[in-house]
């Protein structure tokens, strides 16, 4: 049974959103005729996408087949439709300058000045912790995020980590629900339906794990902080954080605020052997599933 969300709220905000069959998250306008011009910039897009490598962003392209579009300011964006059964989804991709937390803010901030998305994605490549879920090329879908960067140093180097956890609205929480509902968990890409993805790969509900170091021991004690704050921490990455923490400042203004959700293709381990080699799979992995996720958000 296809369960979700479906919003009869303004094109600003979710609002009025009900639960029920065939239901879905409802944050673009009414299908757009594809033939007409984008429109004007400072109108409210439907997805706005941050990527932080190259190869994420080129995989974000390439999946939903996106157009490059310098604005005056110097800033490059790629924008186009996809078509979803229910509504044709405007989406608008961009880089950030550098990776890490405040980099990825500096994205987000320019995304809501020329497009004014109704939802964030960040989309890319992370490192796998979880044994059993976390294998090279399996994708985290994360609704979940736990800071870990805020910490006490007391005498004798002892490290008292103090996470923050926060969580992506309800109606996104509900979509993403939807998505495995509808696909199992985990849901299993079977067969290349896109030339972009793997041959099979696992797509896994899970929690995100934030800050600013990059991990590459298995015994690190971030990672031990992390599965022992939360068992369901499948990943790390260096800009969740960052999202997260833009949203919760962005809500003060008591107008539109954009839902978010992040999309992890698993690049390595985080540990001894973490390298670039796998970061071309993962980044394709994870705008194949951002695609197969969209009906569910817009």
């Amino acid at each position: 049974m296809n369960r979700g969300i479906i919003s009869h709220g303004s094109n600003n905000s979710f609002s009025n959103n009900a639960i029920g069959e065939h239901a879905h998250v409802s944050v673009g306008n009414p299908s757009p005729d594809p033939d007409v011009p984008f429109g004007d910039e400072t109108d409210t897009w439907d997805v706005g996408v941050v990527t932080i490598l190259s190869e994420e962003l080129r995989a974000v392209v390439s999946e939903l087949k996106l157009e490059r579009l310098r604005e005056p300011s110097g800033l490059y964006f790629y924008r186009g439709h996809y078509a979803t059964p229910e509504a044709t989804v405007r989406v608008v991709a961009t880089q950030s300058q550098s990776q890490g937390q405040r980099s990825a803010m500096s994205a987000l901030e320019n995304l809501r000045r020329h497009y004014n998305p109704r939802l964030w994605a960040l989309v890319g490549v992370g490192g796998g912790i979880h044994d059993e879920h976390a294998d090279i090329g399996n994708v985290i879908i994360s609704t979940d995020v736990v800071y870990y960067e805020n910490r006490k140093i007391n005498p004798h180097g002892d490290v008292r980590h103090r996470g923050e956890h926060r969580q992506a609205p309800a109606p996104v929480v509900h979509a993403v629900n939807a998505y495995f509902t509808d696909n199992g968990n985990p849901a299993h890409i079977h067969g290349q339906l896109s030339s972009h993805a793997s041959e099979e790969f696992a797509v896994h509900p899970g929690v995100i794990g934030s800050g600013e170091a990059v991990i590459a021991d298995r015994d690190s004690e971030i990672r031990s902080y992390l599965t022992d704050y939360n068992e369901k921490v499948l990943a790390v990455d260096m800009e969740a954080g960052g999202l997260s923490q833009y949203w919760q400042e962005n809500s003060i203004h008591g107008g539109h605020n954009p839902g978010w959700v992040v999309v992890r293709g698993v690049s390595d381990n985080a540990d001894k052997k973490k390298s670039h080699g796998y970061h071309d799979l993962a980044a394709r992995n994870a705008a194949h599933v951002l695609r197969r996720l969209l009906p569910y958000l817009c």
